[in-house]
């Protein structure tokens, strides 16, 4: 499975939207965790300013087609959406850094 990386950014005043979808989108998030291999709120103070979702999938129309049934997509939260692959290579998440460990 490779990762995909969802930067989300909210619409300016999508505070009503997100409220009121925010049970749906986590329900969804919740029935598919298995998917997530992390999802959360972007914050700017006490402020919700968008969301990161990394998605595992075997491909990007599978991650794209994943994350087009979230509710926030459907209920318009998002002004702003990029989809990149990410490879996550160094850091707390990973153990350290992958090009330390041994091949095989």
């Amino acid at each position: 499975m490779r990762l995909f990386a969802f930067h989300c950014r909210d619409h300016a005043g999508s505070a009503a939207l997100r409220a009121e979808a925010l049970a749906a989108h986590l329900a969804h998030i919740e029935a598919h965790m298995d998917h997530y291999a992390v999802a959360g709120p972007l914050k700017e103070g006490d402020a919700t300013v968008g969301s990161l979702l990394v998605i595992r999938a075997e491909d990007a129309a599978e991650a794209k087609a994943r994350f087009a049934a979230d509710p926030y997509v459907s209920a318009g939260v998002w002004e702003s959406i990029t989809c990149d692959e990410f490879r996550a290579v160094a850091g707390e998440w990973v153990g350290g850094a992958a090009w330390k460990r041994p091949a095989g």
